[in-house]
């Protein structure tokens, strides 16, 4: 149950400091560091990173602006010198806000917090998503274990299960990627999300899924970041 994390920190100190915390608790497993937003941003978006340890102030974007453009794409606890940011940061749903210098303590506790929202989403008891139906009003309920994939079709996303079955629903592919839970799905495609336990083989630009005929293309924009995500499932 590790969560894959980076620290985005343009003060070497501080960056050792939060190295050091995390290197202490036994969840936590650190794959990068960035003084640069624009790298961070490139990190996120190219690895499966759960949760980043983000500084408010920096010279290329503010922590902030940051945010803004991961669209919840992992988790974020902000790390700073300043209170000010506090509403900034729980309005843009932060996990935590920690004050510098972060006492191991208080980070522990902050990164608890990861921990159980983590076994919040793996308990399959609660692995379900409702999604809003063709008729008004009406919440269909989709087990995330059944989802095959999910194709953007305009203002919409179909969801395709291994029971044979289609859900329509009025979403966009972006809204649901911000939704589902953090390392099951892979977007392929600007018209494809898939459940990566599906997979069943790769071949050149096409994925093939379990239960279905369906050949998914892989988009040229997003093969760099897919084939990063499969790295460590692929023996040559």
């Amino acid at each position: 149950m590790m969560i894959r994390c980076i620290i985005v920190d343009d003060e070497a100190h501080a960056i050792e400091l939060l190295s050091m915390h995390i290197e202490q608790t036994s969840f936590l497993e650190l794959v990068d560091t960035a003084t640069s937003p624009v790298k961070a941003l490139q990190l996120v978006f190219e690895q499966k990173i759960d949760v980043v340890f983000l500084d408010v102030q920096m010279p290329e974007m503010s922590g902030i602006e940051f945010m803004q453009l991961l669209n919840g794409r992992c988790k974020v606890i902000l790390v700073t010198a300043y209170k000010d940011y506090a509403i900034q940061g729980f309005d843009n749903d932060v996990v935590d806000y920690l004050l510098k210098p972060v006492t191991f303590p208080r980070f522990l506790k902050s990164t608890r917090k990861l921990l159980d929202m983590r076994r919040n989403v793996e308990e399959p008891g609660n692995d379900y998503i409702f999604v809003s139906a063709d008729s008004k009003g009406k919440l269909l309920r989709i087990n995330i274990e059944d989802i095959i994939y999910v194709e953007g079709q305009r203002q919409y996303v179909c969801f395709f299960t291994r029971e044979g079955r289609k859900y329509l629903s009025r979403l966009t592919l972006k809204e649901l990627e911000a939704r589902l839970p953090v390392g099951k799905f892979i977007r392929v495609h600007k018209s494809f999300v898939l459940a990566i336990q599906y997979i069943t083989m790769i071949h050149h630009n096409v994925v093939y899924m379990a239960h279905t005929k369906e050949m998914i293309p892989i988009g040229s924009s997003y093969r760099e970041a897919f084939m990063n995500r499969m790295k460590d499932k692929i023996m040559t």
